[in-house]
């Protein structure tokens, strides 16, 4: 067996597989409970769930993302300070980070951790729309065969069809251009969110330190709103090209990070 073919056997075993199961074990009680709209309800448990489950990794991802975005400006500022000189810009980087409490791996791991999870959670949805392709894969990984699905389940929530895609529109009406819209307009207070406040300034500051930090401020400015646009345009055409039930995952995500926020972030 190749290393590509253990690590795809392995991704399956930890991580696709329990949640292909969680996800049709909350669809199966659904539809016992006679629940319009099963499949569409079971990915947004399904998603509150996993997210709750990352809760821990998100909020130190987070909050060091926060630190990062505070201290741009200052890094800024010492690599205009020390021109070439990379050692001596290395140093007083580490320094900054040792003087703020910043450890500039804590954003990394957290990713790499939830990471699996999230693409995991990702590929058992995608499952449900891919015809029975989809349907034979999600049937040969699931623990009980009692479970398996003979047919793929009923599409529909709150009048929409899952597997429609908002590109579509030209066929199926233009108010699917609201759902890559309402995409868009959540990632959108998503990042707004994360963006770092200015740089403080205090009344000891000398006036080449007030210019200095104008025009830091002015940078910082133009690259929040870069990224406040780019971002969300990105995820609105993403949810323009693919089905409905993914936006609806990417929602429920976007609208619990930005609750996880709000909690961490009281400001």
């Amino acid at each position: 067996m190749s290393i590509i073919s253990l690590i795809g056997a392995l991704f399956n075993l930890v991580f696709f597989g329990p949640i292909v199961n969680l996800l049709v074990l909350i669809l199966r009680t659904l539809e016992i409970l006679h629940i319009p709209g099963a499949l569409g309800f079971s990915i947004i448990i399904l998603s509150v769930l996993i997210r709750m489950l990352v809760w821990p990794f998100m909020s130190s991802q987070l909050k060091a993302a926060r630190k990062m975005a505070e201290l741009k400006p200052h890094l800024d500022e010492l690599k205009r300070k020390h021109g070439s000189d990379k050692q001596a810009f290395a140093s007083a980087q580490m320094e900054l980070y040792k003087e703020h409490g910043v450890n500039p791996a804590a954003g990394c791991l957290p990713s790499l951790v939830q990471m699996p999870v999230l693409w995991a959670l990702y590929r058992s949805i995608f499952a449900f729309f891919s015809g029975q392709s989809g349907l034979s894969q999600i049937n040969s990984i699931l623990y009980i065969p009692a479970w398996h699905l003979k047919s793929v389940p009923n599409l529909t929530f709150f009048g929409l069809n899952l597997a429609t895609k908002p590109s579509d529109f030209m066929h199926l009406g233009y108010l699917l251009l609201l759902i890559p819209l309402v995409t868009a307009g959540l990632q959108f207070i998503q990042s707004r969110m994360m963006t770092p406040k200015p740089i403080q300034a205090y009344p000891k500051d000398t006036k080449k330190e007030e210019k200095e930090k104008e025009s830091l401020d002015e940078s910082m400015a133009a690259m929040q709103t870069q990224m406040m646009y780019m971002m969300p345009l990105m995820i609105g055409y993403f949810a323009f090209q693919f089905p409905i039930g993914l936006s609806i995952y990417w929602n429920t995500v976007t609208i619990f990070s930005i609750l996880q926020q709000k909690i961490l972030f009281k400001d």
